[in-house]
């Protein structure tokens, strides 16, 4: 089934286009913890007047999934790769998650519909309407 949904399929992400696009005009610069893969443009430059740099992600394409490293090379924010730094993550620092909206681990707030908990009570500035 592999195939023939990075045939037929562009939600997937990996498409053939993209492979063909890649391979004609990318060099890979890095991987990322996740499996995703890093390029830079091989010659000339891309509409911002400097090297056009993407990502392929290994599963579903979610933008979500890029950690906060490589967010800031792809966007020309660092000009440094990730992999060329010995950056050493402060103690406070979070390992990086993607989106968990959908997902089990999705953030539920007091009061909503598949929260655990009940709403706290309006205070008394609040009055419903009533038709008369």
């Amino acid at each position: 089934m592999g195939l023939f949904t990075e045939i037929f399929s562009w939600w997937g992400g990996n498409t053939w286009g993209t492979r063909l696009f890649t391979f004609r005009k990318g060099q890979k610069v890095g991987e990322d913890d996740f499996g995703n893969t890093y390029y830079v443009q091989k010659r000339g430059v891309g509409p911002l007047g400097v090297p056009a740099r993407w990502v392929t992600y290994r599963n579903l394409s979610e933008a979500s999934q890029v950690p906060p490293e490589w967010h800031g090379w792809l966007h020309h924010t660092v000009d440094t790769l990730p992999t060329d730094e010995a950056y050493q993550a402060k103690p406070w620092q979070q390992r990086h998650q993607m989106n968990q909206t959908g997902t089990a681990n999705a953030y539920r707030p007091a009061g909503s519909i598949l929260g655990s908990r009940e709403r706290a009570k309006s205070t008394a500035d609040y009055k419903p309407w009533k038709p008369q």
